[in-house]
């Protein structure tokens, strides 16, 4: 099991969102002693609302920020269900981070366009060459009760793909189109930071641990199993079976 610097948990789900926010602002500070800008890929849920409450609420130099989603709902900018839209009500608007260094997945076109358009965005704020892969200082992940991270659901045949930036993918059991890193992507992250709460991570947080070696049933597993750069924030309810 990890140790206690990648592994911490608090009573609660708003404590452990909270100490996770507070987390990431100080590793974004950290890049800034020596970068102009920091990159930071962020993901939706309603633990990750706490979070980004709790980082608005931090003293910080948003405007040297970029940042970018870890996947994103094939739904207009204002629809509930956007991972955009939760960031930007609690996040983007009480921030005020510049609209130039802000990254969205336009969830509002077709799937296969709102794909390859993030994609020319991620290569053309990285500076990427034909083939290269973007570094992003700290990628923010959850784990759903299936084990999913981003969008790699279990048995996603792109859980295979380590070359590709994002792409579209369907999901079948949320009758869903999605569009998402790859794990290529995740796996070069300098950081990457899980957070969850509730008794139903229970089971799929042990399963990524203790579970046979197998990113195609527990995709959480990408860049977390083994990984000296992945920190996990937990409440007691999600760490209880560790």
């Amino acid at each position: 099991m990890m140790d206690d610097e990648h592994f911490r948990v608090a009573a609660t789900a708003e404590q452990t969102a909270g100490a996770c926010g507070a987390w990431i602002i100080g590793e974004l500070e950290l890049i800034l002693r020596s970068s102009d800008f920091a990159t930071l890929a962020i993901s939706g849920g309603s633990t990750p609302k706490l979070m980004f409450n709790a980082m608005a609420a931090l003293p910080f130099d948003w405007s040297r920020l970029q940042i970018f989603w870890v996947d994103e709902r094939c739904v207009p900018p204002d629809d509930a269900q956007s991972n955009y839209k939760l960031a930007k009500e609690h996040l983007l608007d009480r921030t005020h981070i510049p609209p130039r260094n802000v990254h969205r997945i336009r969830g509002e076109q077709p799937p296969e366009e709102a794909a390859a358009d993030y994609i020319e965005e991620i290569r053309s704020s990285f500076g990427l060459g034909a083939g290269q892969l973007p570094s992003f200082d700290i990628i923010h992940r959850g784990i759903g009760d299936d084990a999913h991270t981003a969008s790699l659901f279990p048995g996603e045949p792109l859980i295979g793909d380590r070359t590709g930036i994002a792409a579209h993918v369907y999901v079948e059991k949320l009758h869903m189109h999605r569009v998402t890193l790859l794990p290529g992507v995740l796996m070069t992250a300098k950081k990457t930071v899980i957070l969850a709460a509730g008794a139903d991570k229970a089971d799929p947080i042990v399963n990524v641990f203790r579970g046979p070696e197998d990113p195609f049933k527990f995709p959480c597993q990408i860049a977390t199993r083994g990984a000296h750069n992945a920190f996990w924030f937990l409440d007691e309810s999600a760490a209880a079976k560790l």
